[in-house]
């Protein structure tokens, strides 16, 4: 168990390598599924093309989805996003560089997906087999067919084992010449799709260093702050616990002591320590008005001294901010010389 706890620590303080291990899997995984899957094209007009960019188009974009989902920074940026302003403005290029950051992981699994597709060429072939140049490709001595009938015809393409005699193209022919064309957007999107992560990775940085220097800073600063919250939530909610039920436990040694006239015994040292913990919260209303005044107003990203209990802001009133001792020293140092 403490093996396991270890592993899970070490996931959670390196999160950016867990998020590429797990968009990694992923990848393997689209691909892994593309080779499982039964591919059948229903060789119907009507239906050709709609299961073909089906295929072609929505397992992307539930990998996309997913992508997401196993990302657990995407509930941070949803409350970032939608938090009230409060006393901490929000910045919209840390939000973008969030969201971007977040796309970017999502987007490798439906690129393998369709990446994959298109080279294989069964997609394409069952869209678009009714759109091949029979111009070009067709039999000019077959007698002439109606519109529907070419159609149908035409749509059976990818199904081999139909066949009703009327062979005005070779399936093989039309086969080939969709596949190829399936191969080379292949190959296009996959060199798409490089060129521009080699233009998000390597060139933006280059032209707005400053931007994306702070951007990147702020973005790890609200994950760790909402981590470091949470720590702090949890250890102020086992000391409320432990001192709960230090004080049921006590009022039940009381009321034991006065029935049989046994003396209470001493409270543990460590009940004393968990009170300390509390920093003064200690209902349960002064504790839902802290929260909600975490999420209504956060404290400005602005240190400053100490100030009395009595204004420490999170109640909702805004004090003025104490200058730091170097700023308040420049500022005496000007007024005199003036």
């Amino acid at each position: 168990m403490d093996k396991f706890r270890m592993i899970f620590q070490f996931l959670q303080s390196n999160q950016e390598s867990f998020m590429n291990g797990i968009c990694g899997i992923m990848a393997l995984a689209s691909a892994q599924m593309y080779s499982a899957f039964d591919f059948n094209c229903p060789c119907l007009p009507h239906y050709n093309l709609a299961y073909g960019l089906g295929i072609l188009l929505v397992p992307p974009f539930i990998l996309f989805l997913l992508g997401f989902v196993l990302n657990n920074n995407i509930s941070m940026l949803a409350e970032e996003w939608r938090r009230p302003q409060g006393q901490r403005g929000k910045d919209p290029a840390v939000l973008r560089y969030m969201f971007c950051s977040m796309a970017q992981r999502a987007m490798i699994a439906p690129a393998v997906w369709i990446s994959v597709t298109l080279l294989d060429g069964k997609c394409i072939t069952c869209a678009f087999c009714t759109s091949v140049p029979m111009e070009t490709l067709g039999n000019v001595s077959h007698p002439g067919l109606s519109q529907g009938e070419m159609k149908r015809v035409l749509a059976r393409i990818p199904c081999k084992e139909i066949y009703d005699g009327q062979e005005f193209i070779a399936n093989e022919v039309a086969v080939r010449y969709l596949r190829c064309i399936s191969q080379a957007l292949g190959w296009c999107f996959v060199l798409l799709m490089t060129t521009l992560a080699f233009l998000v990775r390597s060139l933006r940085p280059c032209f707005t260093q400053a931007a994306f220097l702070k951007s990147r800073y702020w973005s790890h600063y609200i994950d760790i702050e909402r981590k470091l919250f949470d720590e702090t939530c949890a250890e102020h909610a086992r000391s409320f616990a432990k001192v709960c039920i230090q004080q049921f436990f006590e009022g039940m040694s009381m009321d034991l002591a006065a029935a049989r006239c046994h003396p209470p015994r001493k409270a543990p040292a460590d009940a004393g320590e968990a009170a300390e913990k509390l920093l003064g919260i200690t209902d349960q209303g002064t504790m839902n008005a802290a929260l909600k005044s975490w999420h209504r107003c956060k404290p400005p990203l602005y240190l400053h001294l100490p100030v009395p209990p009595s204004s420490n802001g999170w109640a909702g009133e805004k004090q003025p901010l104490a200058h730091p001792p170097a700023l308040r020293r420049e500022t005496a140092a000007y007024y005199s010389r003036v």
